[in-house]
């Protein structure tokens, strides 16, 4: 049997906790060969836009992605082929010039708010993941963290929520929950919930001959 690696697809919205439900998950297998792939690294390149046109980007839509790399990138991976990340940089809203090289592993996680939405990426996964948190916590969350770590105003935050981000939440990533295999509440503060979905991956890597 040809072994491949294992795609564990994690979703949910901005402040939903799928970046601790990741670290979890990788934590639990990082004695294992497993690497972590985030959506947000492949935004678009917009170099050939007008810097006035990028500050227009709608980064919570689809069309942000560039899911035709991204999906490139890990079929690669899947085929134990290296790949150069892109890095985004949100300075100039646009790619950088900047890669990360990135080896191949046995597990891959794909990490981000969209990985549900498109059926080429869904279609890549071993197992698909929804971490679900209620509103209220997701817009505290990116209060914080973006007031915190991005030097946002408290004001900019919650016209950018009001306005795009909670919009884009109901209209594209709330319905890509129906296509998960396993739903999160409260992200990574369900231990119980993790701990099945951890003991889910370790099946599949023994199916694969991993362990």
């Amino acid at each position: 049997m040809v072994r491949k690696p294992a795609v564990i697809g994690v979703a949910g919205g901005s402040g939903s906790g799928k970046t601790s439900v990741t670290n979890a998950i990788y934590d639990q297998f990082k004695g294992h060969s497993i690497l972590v792939l985030e959506q947000d690294y492949y935004y678009k390149d917009q170099s050939h836009l007008p810097f006035e046109d990028r500050l227009k980007t709608n980064y919570d839509h689809p069309l942000a992605f560039d899911n035709d790399l991204l999906i490139e990138h890990i079929q690669k991976l899947l085929n134990y082929e290296s790949i150069e990340k892109p890095v985004y940089d949100y300075t100039r809203h646009t790619r950088s010039d900047k890669k990360i090289h990135v080896e191949a592993k046995d597990v891959i996680i794909l990490e981000g708010i969209l990985v549900l939405e498109d059926e080429r990426l869904r279609n890549l996964m071993d197992i698909k993941l929804f971490v679900d948190t209620d509103a209220d916590l997701r817009i505290i969350r990116r209060l914080l963290r973006d007031i915190e770590d991005r030097g946002r105003t408290m004001d900019s935050v919650i016209d950018q929520y009001i306005n795009v981000v909670r919009p884009m939440h109901n209209q594209f990533i709330e319905p890509t929950k129906r296509y998960a295999d396993v739903i999160i509440p409260e992200g990574g503060q369900n231990v119980v919930a993790i701990d099945l979905v951890n003991t889910k991956i370790q099946t599949i890597l023994e199916q694969k001959s991993f362990l």
